[in-house]
């Protein structure tokens, strides 16, 4: 069964694990010095907030499948809106490497589709380099402005904001 992924970008993280503890009545499932995430099964979701970015808010939307066909058939919906997708394969973000497919919807917001493979020690791999067609392992397609600035997009640390 699939579980719908929220991230946000926040400027004061404790501040935030305090209130999302609150609101869901549970600690973070995963937690890091930047980085906290809820895998709730009411509501079903994967709700994450990191304080890596320089924009607050919204940082991107996604579905979380939890094998690889589930994460095909959501790949088939993806090719479906006749927009750019973007696969990243063994992907290193979130302390997690994961197979993904990214899309941008008709407002820019990117949306993430993967399924996770193995944690990892580290938010994401900064010695990935981009090839020109997959930026960075933690970053969502250019034409979006989610998870990092484009200007930032050059460095290998795109999602450390």
């Amino acid at each position: 069964m699939k579980r719908f992924h929220i991230h946000l970008a926040v400027e004061n993280l404790e501040k935030n694990i305090q209130f999302y503890s609150s609101l869901f009545g549970s600690e973070p499932t995963v937690r890091h010095e930047d980085y906290a995430k809820w895998l709730l099964d009411d509501p079903r979701i994967n709700f994450a907030i990191s304080n890596r970015s320089s924009k607050f808010g919204l940082d991107h939307l996604g579905i979380q499948a939890e094998d690889e066909q589930e994460l095909e058939d959501i790949k088939q919906h993806l090719d479906a809106t006749q927009r750019p997708v973007e696969t990243q394969e063994q992907a290193a973000c979130c302390y997690m490497r994961s197979d993904k497919y990214w899309i941008t919807d008709p407002q820019g917001i990117a949306w993430e589709s993967f399924h996770s493979l193995t944690g990892i020690p580290t938010f994401n791999d900064e010695s990935a380099q981009s090839d020109g067609e997959n930026p960075f392992a933690c970053c969502p397609p250019e034409n979006t402005t989610a998870c990092c600035p484009t200007a930032e997009k050059t460095t290998s640390s795109c999602c450390s904001g």
